[in-house]
Order: structure tokens, then sequence, then C-alpha cells
């Protein structure tokens, strides 16, 4: 006999996906509705991958309270946004484009593959790649004395 079963959607509720390039990156957010947890805000913008914009992106992800931020590997122009986001604080997520692309739906365009990219990961359908702890140079000790 079947019986009812009541479940919820498990879904992360401040989420933002980042679509990287060499020049520039998409941001979309997506976070939960004032006074309707059932509907959800987004917002989609665009920042240069300088290190003050980025700045910038990483503390407006920590001032709307973002539990995870999910980027794609694509070449190496991940690395100074993922490092920099961890230094916020922020739980970056680096997702391999193998997986991704495996998904339905996906679109075309930064923006729209931004905001796809977004849901995905608010409904928990992606796992992160192993990404090396950034090494400290502090803990290098200081340069050798040459003879």
């Amino acid at each position: 006999m079947l019986a009812e079963s009541q479940d919820e959607e498990q879904i992360i509720a401040r989420v933002a996906a980042l679509d990287i390039g060499k020049a520039e990156l998409v941001c979309c957010v997506r976070v939960p509705a004032v006074g309707n947890p059932q509907k959800r805000l987004q917002e989609v913008s665009t920042h240069s991958t300088m290190s003050r914009s980025l700045g910038e992106l990483a503390n407006h992800l920590v001032d709307l309270r973002i539990e995870r931020v999910v980027m794609e590997a694509t070449s190496d122009y991940w690395k100074p946004v993922f490092y920099l986001l961890e230094a916020h604080g922020l739980e970056p997520w680096l997702v391999n484009a193998r997986d991704v692309r495996h998904l339905p739906g996906r679109p075309k365009t930064d923006v729209l593959d931004s905001v796809w990219l977004c849901k995905v990961a608010e409904r928990q359908m992606l796992r992160p790649s192993f990404v090396p702890r950034r090494p400290d140079p502090a803990a290098a000790g200081p340069d050798p004395v040459p003879d």
C-alpha cells in the first residue's frame, strides 16, 4: 500500500553562482523573499575580475549572508576568485564542468548560465571538486640565507 509522504524540497536558502571569464564574471544570487520563504529573490550582476571589484563582490555576498558560492572550472580564471571569496569567510564550491554539462537545460549566454547554475546549486544537484588549501607564505618560514 502507498503511503503519503511529506517531503520538502531541500533548498539552500542563500546561494550564489559565478560564470567566470578572463576580464569579467557574472554573478547570480538567489535568496528567500522577505515575508514569504516560498518565493525567491534573484539578482544578476556583472563584475570585473580585478581585485577591487572582486573584494566589493565578496563584501556584498557576505552582507547577503550567502551560504554557498558555486563556480564552474574554466581555465585558471577561477583561482583568484575562489581564494578571495574563501578569505572573506564564504564557502566557495568549484564544480567540474564535465559534471555540470550532463545536467539538462544548460543555456548558452553568461547571464543565463549563471542563473541556471545558481538554480541547480540551490537544489543541491552539484558536488564540489577538491581544491587544496592555498599555501600560507608565512608557514613556509624565512627564505634560506645563501652561503
